[in-house]
């Protein structure tokens, strides 16, 4: 049988995993059980992909990355160089908590940056952007700019990854697709 899609001859991929066509899977990657891997993903060097982790498509995974069950990335998400996600909040070496993973959404367009580290439990709102080394402790919403440890709201994001900056009237147009944006109660949506 065939494959739609390309692993390096050092990846490993296990049973039972679904994998669409176009996905691109690089050197000492691992692929485990049960997992989803949506169309033109890109899996960089030394990735792990736990049991039952769910890929959209085009999701841009950076070398060293590690994707623990419970998580979900919707479409075109990107995730940077060495940030981990964890699924379980109180870790004890000799303790199973197996059972115990939390959920974590990455919604639809998000970036998560370099060295990040997102706390089970807490998704990521649509086109949100963590900044590089953040450690995220809490639901971030749709179009948020968040930085720091713990990862703190400064600023907003557009589709296109411009910092945003909304005139008295809560307006603010994105440099480079001229795409509008409006800030209101404390939410950003796109006009």
């Amino acid at each position: 049988m065939s494959k739609d899609y390309f692993a390096h001859e050092t990846a490993v991929i296990d049973d039972g995993c679904k994998i669409a066509k176009g996905v691109k899977i690089w050197h000492f990657s691992h692929i485990m059980s049960n997992c989803e891997i949506g169309e033109n993903c890109n899996i960089g060097q030394n990735v792990v992909i736990s049991p039952q982790v769910i890929l959209g498509k085009n999701v841009k995974i950076q070398n060293n990355v590690s994707i623990y069950t419970g998580v979900i990335c919707e479409d075109d998400v990107f995730l940077g160089p060495s940030m981990v996600f964890t699924n379980v909040t109180n870790p004890r070496s000799a303790v199973n908590r197996r059972g115990e993973y939390s959920r974590t959404l990455v919604k639809k367009g998000a970036s998560i940056g370099a060295n990040s580290t997102i706390v089970c439990g807490h998704d990521i709102g649509e086109f949100a952007f963590i900044g590089a080394g953040a450690v995220v402790t809490k639901t971030v919403p749709a179009y948020a700019l968040v930085v720091g440890n713990p990862a703190k709201h400064v600023g907003w994001m557009s589709e296109f990854g411009h910092k945003l900056s909304f005139d008295a009237s809560g307006i603010a147009i994105c440099p480079e697709s001229q795409e509008k944006y409006q800030l209101k109660d404390g939410a950003v949506i796109k006009l």
